[in-house]
């Protein structure tokens, strides 16, 4: 896919919390309609680079760009346009406990567009049928299993119709099964919708089976020491802390 457009750029971008520093001098770019992960074990920063890239935690240096535009400036709205494009799936799917499956993936829909409610609920059938949830619009999350709620949280990022979409830790408590329909769904959700996709992992399972291009943070040097395909970095990398994670996996924490 390296023909496609720039759609992310990640220039030289260093994350701290006050004066410790967690990655530093990290580039990137990320394809149109790519799949690439942010990979790396315990305490490197995985979800912390998630956070900057989707405006939640500004760098101390360097910028993120999309399509050409500067996500941290000091113009707040050209930021929340930027945001728009976004859809996320966070580690927990983050639903609303107290809204049913269905009033939790329409509400980006009633809180950004005046659509009319018939079309808001044609809307939402539509995206849960997508994630394998059609039926399930009137039940609570705690009436659903863990993957389920990955799903409807899945359903919610994509009730917009994102260009790109940030997934933290999707697979995390999923057993091996739900893990694998997931990895599945992320896959044909990319065909079908053409969306670029930035997801955050330790999963080596789902690593192999989505990315198009990975990054690997070290949480030792505190910086990316390695890019590419993952099985192309699994066969010809000679960094040992890159061969242990991708031959044994890394830790379910994260800075």
């Amino acid at each position: 896919m390296s023909e496609n457009p720039v759609a992310i750029s990640v220039e030289d971008v260093t994350l701290a919390f006050d004066d410790r520093i967690i990655q530093h001098d990290i580039s990137f770019s990320v394809s149109r309609g790519e799949i690439f992960v942010i990979m790396g074990g315990s305490g490197c920063g995985k979800s912390t680079m998630l956070r900057a890239m989707i405006g939640l935690l500004q760098p101390a240096r360097g910028n993120i760009l999309y399509d050409g535009q500067a996500l941290w400036t000091d113009d707040l709205e050209q930021r929340l346009q930027i945001q728009r494009r976004f859809g996320v799936l966070f580690q927990s799917a983050a639903l609303w406990s107290s809204m049913t499956i269905g009033e939790n993936v329409a509400l980006p829909l009633t809180q950004y567009t005046s659509l009319k409610p018939a079309d808001i609920e044609s809307i939402v059938s539509l995206k849960l049928g997508l994630v394998g949830l059609s039926g399930f619009e009137e039940y609570f999350p705690s009436e659903i299993s863990g993957g389920m709620k990955k799903r409807a949280g899945l359903a919610r990022a994509i009730a917009l119709d994102p260009s790109i979409l940030f997934f933290d830790e999707p697979s995390a408590g999923l057993d091996p099964i739900s893990s694998k329909r997931l990895d599945d769904l992320i896959l044909e959700l990319r065909d079908g919708l053409g969306a670029t996709i930035i997801m955050v992992t330790h999963e080596l399972p789902s690593i192999f089976a989505v990315a198009d291009k990975a990054i690997y943070l070290d949480a030792q040097t505190h910086t990316a020491i390695a890019m590419g395909n993952p099985r192309e970095l699994l066969a010809t990398s000679r960094n040992e802390s890159l061969h242990e994670f991708l031959t044994r996996g890394g830790s379910a924490k994260d800075a």
